[in-house]
């Protein structure tokens, strides 16, 4: 079962590695990972997916929560979530064909973010299936290059992540910049 997990580490350099290292070392595939800033600059938000039973799901909690830069973890899969994907799909589109490309686009709520004269360049943000949906209809054109963001999730209503109000702040962590840490 793919599972989702919002993870916020500090914001400094080496930490995207020690987290990616931890998955690899538990021989755990990464399906998606998206690392982004938060509303606190010193304050990354990493969401991750990766598909793992229940079991196996809480010791990837258990284990990032051992790495020194993790501040908080928390598993949404089963919690009310709204997850965004966003790609970017080069179409080849020749005269003839364009039309038809431009009136699947918009079906799909995508947009045209470039024209060629032998392409279209397509950007769809929404759930994977809806993106992978427009991926199908297209292939019969030839999609010449494609790229996706990967998945980014946040919990639907007022209540925050971190279980604090907008205008509280982030758990705070013994910050020393004279003490190197390793993992």
């Amino acid at each position: 079962m793919m599972n989702t997990f919002v993870v916020y580490v500090e914001n400094k350099p080496g930490v995207l590695t020690r987290v990616a290292s931890l998955f690899r070392r538990r021989a755990f595939n990464i399906d998606s990972l998206t690392v982004g800033r938060t509303e606190k600059p010193e304050v990354s938000r990493m969401t991750i997916t990766v598909d793992a039973d229940r079991d196996q799901a809480r010791r990837i909690e258990a284990n990032l929560y051992k790495l020194v830069n993790v501040l908080l973890v928390e598993n949404i899969t089963h919690q009310p979530s709204i997850v965004r994907d966003l790609a970017m799909i080069k179409v080849a589109a020749t005269q003839e064909g364009r039309s038809h490309v431009l009136e699947l686009a918009s079906v799909f709520r995508a947009r045209v973010v470039d024209v060629a004269p032998e392409s279209l360049t397509i950007e769809i943000t929404g759930a994977e299936d809806k993106i992978d949906g427009l991926l199908e209809v297209l292939r019969p054109y030839g999609v010449l290059e494609m790229v996706r963001t990967g998945i980014v999730a946040m919990r639907r209503g007022s209540k925050s992540s971190v279980g604090v109000s907008p205008t509280q702040t982030m758990p705070q962590v013994a910050l020393d910049d004279d003490v190197s840490y390793s993992v």
